[in-house]
């Protein structure tokens, strides 16, 4: 998807050291397939050894970039209008409304009982403050005409009042937790079951675009990283928001809470760190045209970032990327011949791979736009993207050594 965002998790860090950091070289004469005219032939049984560089799909902001600038001196500020040249300087606040895409239930919007927790019916002024009655839960069930039925659970659940509109959690800025079928999870703002355009329930939370960027930052790089890169993260996190709620999603929210958008968990996020990273930077954004701009960013570029959809996410080298903590700049993986025959059967018994296009950016031309595949049975083109995606690979710039296996 076009917003997509690949962005390094904390997680990934340990996952990523199980790659190699070392590129495979081609071999010594004779265990490597022979290369010619730009592809490698492979024999009936192979072991395909892809080694490439980088994570994710190298648009604006390599996140481990950022930190290899940050250690290197640079502030945020160079940070950012490095990854991002050509922006300029300026301002959001306001709030900003987020699918919470956990809630698969979203007709049934349920969140654990708490002082001071009101209800507000959404064709109606005002919010009604809900008794403090021994209930453990409460429940807003949104029927097909919008109309909600709020419930309360002690041993079950027992009618409380009927809308007139949809339902809305909130409690005075303090966190509500939210219920799902996956388990439970605190949001600060509203919470409240949205209905887009075309019919279809979301649960969505509102609330704050500097407390939204708290549940967000530590997410999407460590917020235990040097404090510029952390910062730049911040910046980089509430202009990419700011541009989500300028083109919003859908007509019920403005911006997801998952890869496709950035990584949004609430108050079980957030981190003292990264607080004080976003409260450093409040407000400041960086924009293009007098808007916000799409700073689309990523774990690691590997060396060069690529060419996206804005004239200030282009190709260049990036000297930052590569320092010694980045267990991802160079990685490989070894595969065997038949787990591609599994992906593309069309092939039938794989017996070329040529390499059709490249973006010409760096070390063996570049990131893949196209790779074909030949086989007993026919052959194949996919693009880039599609051959990373089948085959669980961490960029498109890559290359191959293939050897009998």
């Amino acid at each position: 998807m076009r917003r997509s965002t690949a962005p390094l998790r904390v997680g990934l860090l340990a996952g990523a050291l199980t790659l190699s950091a070392t590129v495979a070289s081609a071999g010594p004469a004779g265990a490597a397939a022979e290369r010619r005219a730009g592809g490698w032939d492979v024999p009936a049984a192979a072991r395909i050894t892809i080694s490439g560089h980088g994570y994710g799909h190298g648009h604006g902001m390599s996140q481990y970039g950022a930190e290899g600038a940050a250690r290197q001196g640079l502030t945020y500020q160079q940070i950012t209008e490095f990854y991002y040249p050509g922006t300029q300087w300026g301002t959001a606040a306001g709030r900003v409304s987020v699918q919470l895409t956990a809630d698969t239930t979203p007709r049934d919007l349920v969140v654990r009982a708490r002082a001071g927790l009101t209800i507000k019916d959404t064709q109606v002024r005002g919010r009604t403050l809900l008794p403090e009655n021994g209930a453990t839960a409460w429940r807003v069930v949104t029927g097909r005409a919008g109309v909600g039925r709020v419930s309360y659970r002690t041993d079950r659940w027992y009618p409380y009042t009927t809308l007139r509109g949809t339902g809305e959690f909130f409690a005075g800025g303090r966190p509500i937790t939210l219920v799902t079928p996956s388990g439970e999870r605190a949001y600060r703002g509203r919470l409240r079951t949205g209905i887009t355009s075309t019919g279809t329930r979301a649960t969505v939370n509102e609330l704050r675009l500097e407390k939204y960027l708290r549940g967000v930052v530590p997410l999407e790089l460590p917020a235990t990283w040097s404090t510029e890169a952390v910062r730049a993260q911040a910046v980089a996190a509430r202009t990419y928001a700011a541009y989500e709620r300028a083109h919003p999603r859908s007509s019920a929210y403005q911006i997801c809470d998952t890869t496709s958008c950035q990584v949004y968990g609430g108050v079980a996020a957030e981190h003292p760190s990264a607080n004080r990273a976003i409260r450093d930077t409040r407000t400041q954004i960086l924009t293009s045209s007098g808007e916000p701009a799409f700073t689309q960013f990523g774990s690691s570029s590997g060396g060069w970032t690529a060419a996206g959809s804005m004239p200030y996410l282009p190709a260049r080298e990036d000297p930052y990327d590569g320092w010694a903590g980045n267990p991802v700049h160079a990685w490989k993986i070894v595969l065997a011949d038949t787990r591609l025959e599994q992906a593309w059967p069309a092939v039938g018994d794989l017996r070329r791979i040529e390499i059709t296009s490249r973006d010409g950016n760096g070390a063996w031309g570049g990131r893949v736009g196209s790779i074909t595949l030949t086989g007993s049975a026919g052959q194949v083109t996919v693009s880039g993207d599609s051959f990373r995606s089948a085959l669980g690979l961490r960029s498109t710039w890559l290359t191959l050594t293939i050897a009998p296996g």
